[in-house]
C-alpha cells in the first residue's frame, strides 16, 4: 500500500497542468493523496521549505514516505511502476513498449512545447493579470496544429498511442488537452476527427473525471 497506510503528498497548485498531470495517474491507480498547496504567487516554491524538497523550485513534488521525487514525468514513470499491481495498469503488456517510450518522447519534445506555451498565453496568463500576446499565440496555434497533424495519422490506425490499451503515454498528455479545451483553440483537437475520438474515449474514463473535478478552473474559463 501506498506509503504503508500513510497517504502520498504532492506539493503543489491544483490549477497547474504539471501537478495534474500526476494526480491524474495517481487517480488511475486509485490512490489516496493529499495535495500540499504551494503557491507559485507567493513564491512558496522558492521558500527554504519547499527547495529542501525540490532544489530546482519547481511543482509539483511527490512524497512517498521517505522518497521524495520531482519532475511529473518521472513521478508518473515512479507509480506506474512501483504501483503497477493497484488499479489500472499504465504500463500493460498489451501496449507495444517501443511504442510506449516513443510516445511519451514525442509529448516531452514535440506536444507540450507547442500546447504549454498556448495555454500559458490564452488561459494562465490572464488569470495572473497579464496580457496576451497574440503573436505568440499564433506561433504555437501553428506548431501545435502540425504536432497534432502527426497524431491524427497514427491514431486513425491505433486506438491510443502505444496501440489497444491505455497506457502511461495517453495519460502524460491529459492534463493540458483539458486546459487546451477551455481556451478558444480548443477547436485544434475538435477539427482532427481522429485526434477528437481518443480524446473523448480518454477523457471519459472515471478516474479522470474524478481529476478534472478537482481542478478549480474560474467560472469564466
Amino acid at each position: 500500500m501506498a506509503g504503508e497506510g500513510r497517504k502520498l503528498r504532492v506539493y503543489g497548485m491544483a490549477l497547474s497542468a504539471n501537478v495534474v498531470r500526476v494526480a491524474t495517474v495517481l487517480n488511475e491507480k486509485g490512490l489516496d493523496f493529499d495535495l500540499v498547496p504551494v503557491d507559485l504567487r507567493t513564491a512558496a516554491h522558492k521558500q527554504p521549505h519547499f527547495l529542501a524538497l525540490n532544489p530546482f523550485g519547481q511543482i509539483p513534488v511527490l512524497q512517498d514516505g521517505d522518497e521524495v521525487l520531482y519532475e511529473s514525468r518521472a513521478i508518473n514513470r515512479y507509480i506506474a511502476t512501483k504501483y503497477k499491481a493497484e488499479g489500472a495498469d499504465l504500463l500493460p503488456a498489451e501496449a507495444s513498449p517501443a511504442k510506449l517510450e516513443v510516445w511519451l518522447e514525442v509529448e516531452s519534445h514535440h506536444f507540450y512545447p507547442a500546447i504549454s506555451g498556448l495555454v500559458f498565453q490564452l488561459l494562465i496568463k490572464p488569470l495572473l493579470g497579464g496580457a496576451t500576446d497574440t503573436a505568440a499565440v499564433d506561433e504555437h496555434a501553428a506548431a501545435l496544429a502540425q504536432v497534432l497533424d502527426v497524431y491524427d495519422a497514427h491514431l486513425a490506425g491505433s486506438r491510443y498511442l502505444a496501440g489497444n490499451r491505455f497506457s502511461l503515454a495517453d495519460a502524460n498528455h491529459m492534463s493540458y488537452l483539458l486546459f487546451l479545451s477551455k481556451t478558444p483553440m480548443a477547436e485544434l483537437v475538435a477539427s482532427r476527427p481522429h485526434v477528437k475520438a481518443w480524446w473523448d474515449d480518454i477523457s471519459s474514463r472515471p478516474a479522470w473525471k474524478k481529476t478534472a473535478a478537482a481542478i478549480p478552473f474560474p467560472s469564466a474559463a
